[in-house]
């Protein structure tokens, strides 16, 4: 039964409504200096179907299967300099979002303006960190299409995620319709081939009121969307890297094998700490015997020696990531020997090559790894040979340069 329980605005309950005076589209959202203000309502239909969405910009259409609706998307260029993008937040037209509450089903969503959201100061997510993310892109090709890597893949994991952190999920083909429907709805915002890509960051949060530890009595479901460049300001050049010996970023039987928000806040001590001496990030060891590489940060980390690639084994303390998997299989195809097993410091120190895997940096080669105050270098001419084959092997299959073999690309036009 769908009930309002099942659906409400992302925020207030509240549709945009227009200005008087001008006739503009103002954002149900309270906040003044977040204010979404259409840049004119010139813009061109564009046919977006998905299941149960719904949308502040205009009805559902009449179809034979029931999903069809039609939003408009501004068709006006972005006054961005695609040459220098970051690795940071670009405000967007939309975003989508979606509620239920605990032991009902995510049914109906909407997209809205991008904007700040309402939430309880007791919401489960704020006391208790009751939340997941993940992140994946969608690259722009030269003909014009559009295109979305292993999505699926993101959503089976905030499903597993879910199911550890007492939360309902949307399900996988709720998650990539979400996603793509949010994608096409800020499509101006994807950058030029070769120039960058679309972030896109889906959000699973205990956003009901919740005073003593349990379980939040309802959660939000949300997407938005920013373009960037590259994370690490290095590029592909080399990033140079300190073992933590004292902090550890996760334990065993905890939630360090899933995409919970407080994975990531963990890191920011010794991240800021290593940044301040003049390193890029932080390579975490396990937190029993203190010998073995878990992850840096927020990237899988290989070790390469001769033609066989190591890479720390999935124990539930190190996040099974997207690149990582993709990054093996890619390997595997090129005639690399790949270990998923524990890799100790002394295999990282002696390593012909080491490199990092992630969403937002892809494939990210180290230059230099430091522990216990002595550095080790890799190689002296920069990208290793191995990180760049991989790198560039990986980049044109997500970019539709190379033909998708795999089966792993997802065309939205």
């Amino acid at each position: 039964m769908e009930s309002a329980a099942c659906f409400s605005n992302a925020t207030t309950g509240r549709l945009p409504h227009r200005n008087a005076a001008d006739g503009t589209l103002l954002s149900p959202f309270r906040n003044p200096t977040h204010l979404f203000l259409s840049r004119t309502l010139k813009k061109l239909p564009v046919q977006v179907r998905f299941p149960c969405l719904r949308t502040a910009f205009g009805s559902l259409n009449a179809s034979a299967s029931g999903i069809g609706t039609t939003i408009s998307t501004e068709k006006e260029s972005v006054d961005l300099d695609w040459d220098s993008l970051g690795f940071g937040l670009v405000h967007t037209d939309y975003m989508y979002t979606m509620k239920c509450s605990r032991g009902e089903s995510f049914c109906e969503g909407e997209l809205v303006p991008f904007g700040n959201i309402e939430i309880s100061p007791s919401a489960g997510v704020l006391n208790y960190g009751q939340g997941l993310f993940e992140g994946l892109k969608a690259y722009r090709k030269a003909d014009g299409n559009i295109l979305l890597f292993r999505p699926q893949e993101n959503g089976t994991r905030m499903m597993m995620g879910a199911e550890r952190m007492c939360m309902p999920s949307p399900s996988v083909a709720q998650f990539v319709e979400a996603v793509k429907a949010t994608v096409l709805a800020n499509e101006r915002w994807i950058p030029p081939p070769g120039k960058g890509s679309l972030y896109i960051r889906p959000l699973l949060m205990g956003s009901g009121s919740v005073l003593g530890l349990a379980p939040a009595p309802e959660y939000t479901f949300l997407i938005y969307v920013s373009p960037v460049g590259n994370y690490f300001k290095e590029g592909l050049s080399p990033i140079n890297l300190i073992v933590e010996t004292e902090m550890h970023r996760a334990t065993p039987g905890g939630t360090g094998g899933v995409k919970t928000i407080g994975n990531y806040a963990a890191v920011l001590k010794a991240q800021s700490a290593a940044k301040a001496k003049g390193y890029s990030d932080v390579l975490y060891l396990d937190s029993v015997h203190k010998k073995y590489l878990e992850e840096v940060s927020s990237c899988n980390v290989f070790v390469v020696k001769g033609n066989i690639i190591s890479t720390p084994a999935i124990k539930g303390t190190i996040l099974p990531g997207i690149t990582r998997k993709s990054i093996i299989d890619v390997a595997l195809t090129q005639g690399f020997q790949v270990e998923e097993k524990a890799v100790t410091v002394d295999e990282l120190l002696d390593a012909d090559e080491v490199f990092c895997t992630g969403t937002a940096v892809v494939v990210s080669p180290v230059g230099s790894i430091t522990y216990l105050g002595k550095s080790v270098s890799y190689g002296s001419s920069g990208v290793g040979l191995v990180s760049q084959q991989l790198y560039t092997a990986l980049t044109q299959l997500q970019m539709g340069l190379t033909e998708d073999k795999m089966g792993w690309v997802v065309e939205l036009k």
